[in-house]
């Protein structure tokens, strides 16, 4: 039993002398309390609001991605009709398939040979336009 006197007298020192921290050391001391609560308040918020941030940036490739992916399907489609149209006007299919080959070949000679920069800075400028950064 004394030794629950004895914590309960060392605990109400210990509130004591919190309490009687008065002037400027107590002053000091809750500048500095309040201080650090403030920055961990601060860093809390910034922490919620990147994480916002990095989930709608999430949310927005992915969209972006399954938006490519459906377009690629459809283009497929469209190429792959326009092959066999090509075949259909000039009497065989493979001719169709061929012209439309040599049309994609043909672009990447281009761009891998007689301009090779042209489709890096299209690229770019679309990049730099959809984050509106000025050059």
């Amino acid at each position: 039993m004394s030794r629950m006197k004895q914590e309960a007298a060392s605990g109400g020192r210990k509130e004591n002398q919190i309490r009687t921290k008065k002037g400027i050391p107590g002053l000091i001391d809750s500048t500095v309390t309040s201080t650090i609560e403030d920055l961990k308040a601060i860093i809390d918020a910034k922490l919620e609001l990147f994480k916002i941030e990095m989930t709608e940036k999430v949310a927005l490739v992915s969209a972006l991605l399954l938006l490519l992916v459906v377009l690629m399907i459809g283009v497929a489609y469209l190429i792959t009709t326009i092959a066999l149209l090509f075949g259909e006007l000039f009497g065989h299919v493979w001719l169709g398939y061929l012209l439309v080959s040599m049309v994609f070949i043909l672009t990447f000679a281009f761009f891998t040979k007689v301009k090779p920069d042209a489709l890096k800075n299209f690229i770019h400028k679309i990049l730099l336009s959809a984050n509106d950064y000025r050059k």
